[in-house]
């Protein structure tokens, strides 16, 4: 039986060093024999050392050239065997310290048991969902584009079972998807990997839908009501062609744009006063439905700078619920009248005492504004009031007259036709639709002619005074000033980084 010594670092040092010293012993003494020209003698008995010694003792004598290139020769052999030695002599320790740091401390040499052990594994189960691939469900949604029909539309949203087909075009729910399809509506649909439609949901309007759902009896569809999240957006643009340029080049809805026409009519004249290089700000509802906007609403603040002078107005809601606009101090933006009853026309004709007439052909006074503009432009009430006239007069052609408070007429005269249910009598309010542009009576192309009467003296309706509504006053006041404040510092945060240029 053996016994294992515990182990010892100083033991092992010990060792360690008496092995370099002997190492290094060797090695100095082979170097310094070589140095001293004297042979090396590891080994006596070879033949090949002692002819070369006797090679070359017995050539020393010699004094002809070729013993003298022999001895040379000797020499140089001779040299090599030493250099050969002392280089595998001084390897030697270097082996040494290899095998003292190789061999661990504490390590027992020994028979190790050891066992194969052989286990069988078997293949990971598919998920239940992909080995089924064909209980798998897909969520597609779409826009709907200006030219798409119910196939192309249900094809994108990968709807490919017929069934499902006959169904929307059948259903009387149903069938009213391919009715309505209208640009920009969106449509998402549920599928499984076969194509077949599962469930599907179409913006009917802003918050209604139609859902299509898959049953065991086959397909059922019904219309349901969303509840629209509502946020504000905000919005810059400059300015370098037109209104709706602009608008269109910062992603502005032209509902938007229109909007903002409508709040500065009375400070700006959009056809005849923009110039390149104004700017505006507004700030305006979006109705979102899933993160998706639905639809846009009122504006609640807006800036216009034209010409270098800036224009402002504030959304204030009032008893009625209906959206009053205001000065950020207050006072009312709306005017009594408006400047132009018509939208983003041209003046053709402005107001004079002595205007040519085209078609009689004769020095007459030209007591309105014409403004030129498509058939079929819609023409609204400048204010509120009751109509006066509707009909046929000589050389206004079709016209309309209404009768506002104050002594204060308007007339509307070539027109295509009337608003349905427009009549005498008839209380019609500002920005109202009551007529549409044409060219009856003595015209010479579509437009409308407007004309504003003060007492029934004629005034130019392009410079003509306009009062304005009363300011707020009370707790509407309060109220606004706490709204006011806030959406003005909105605007003012609003920078000029998101503004669209035209170019």
């Amino acid at each position: 039986m053996s016994i294992l010594k515990p182990y010892s670092a100083k033991h092992e040092l010990l060792q360690f060093i008496y092995l370099f010293k002997l190492s290094f012993l060797l090695l100095s003494t082979t170097v310094l024999n070589f140095y001293r020209g004297q042979p090396v003698k590891f080994n006596e008995s070879n033949p090949h050392n002692k002819a070369f010694n006797y090679f070359a003792k017995e050539n020393l004598s010699s004094l002809s050239a070729q013993n003298a290139i022999l001895t040379q020769i000797a020499h140089k052999a001779e040299r090599k065997l030493k250099l050969r030695w002392v280089l595998a002599i001084s390897c030697l320790p270097l082996f040494g310290i290899y095998t003292a740091f190789g061999i661990a401390p504490q390590t027992m040499v020994g028979n190790i048991a050891t066992a194969i052990v052989v286990e069988e594994t078997g293949l990971p189960q598919l998920n239940h969902s992909v080995a089924n691939a064909g209980e798998q469900h897909f969520w597609y949604k779409e826009r709907v584009r200006r030219d798409d029909t119910l196939n192309t539309i249900l094809s994108r949203l990968n709807v490919m079972n017929r069934d499902a087909l006959d169904f929307i075009r059948s259903d009387s729910v149903a069938k009213e998807i391919a009715s309505s399809l209208r640009p920009n509506r969106n449509i998402e649909a549920q599928t499984d990997a076969d194509g077949n439609l599962i469930t599907l949901e179409y913006q009917l309007s802003d918050g209604q839908f139609i859902a299509i759902q898959h049953t065991a009896d086959g397909y059922e569809a019904g219309k349901a009501m969303r509840e629209l999240e509502s946020r504000p957006i905000l919005k810059s643009a400059k300015i370098n062609s037109s209104l709706f340029g602009a608008a269109d080049a910062a992603n502005i809805p032209e509902a938007i744009a229109i909007q903002i026409a409508e709040l500065f009519e009375s400070e700006i004249d959009f056809n005849t006063d923009l110039r390149r290089g104004d700017q505006f700000k507004v700030i305006y509802e979006g109705s979102y439905y899933q993160g998706e906007l639905i639809k846009t609403d009122k504006i609640l603040a807006a800036e216009f700078t034209n010409n270098g002078k800036t224009y402002r107005a504030v959304g204030f809601k009032d008893a009625a619920g209906e959206m009053q606009y205001y000065t950020p101090e207050g006072k009312s933006l709306r005017k009594s009248f408006l400047r132009s009853p018509l939208e983003f026309t041209r003046i053709s004709s402005g107001f004079s005492l002595g205007r040519f007439h085209p078609v009689l052909q004769t020095l007459r006074a030209h007591k309105g504004t014409d403004f030129a503009a498509p058939t079929g432009t819609g023409v609204k009430a400048a204010g509120d009031a009751v109509v006066d006239f509707v009909g046929v007069k000589g050389g206004y052609g079709n016209v309309v007259v209404l009768k506002h408070d104050n002594g204060v007429s308007t007339v509307y005269g070539h027109l295509s036709r009337f608003a349905n249910g427009l009549q005498k009598g008839k209380k019609v309010a500002q920005g109202e639709m009551i007529a549409y542009v044409g060219t009856t009576g003595l015209s010479t192309g579509p437009h409308l002619h407007y004309e504003f009467l003060v007492n029934g003296v004629h005034r130019d309706p392009m410079t003509v005074a306009l009062p304005k509504d009363n300011a707020l006053s009370g707790q509407d006041k309060l109220a606004f000033d706490l709204q006011s404040q806030q959406l003005t510092a909105q605007l003012q945060l609003l920078g000029s980084s998101n503004l669209a240029a035209l170019d």
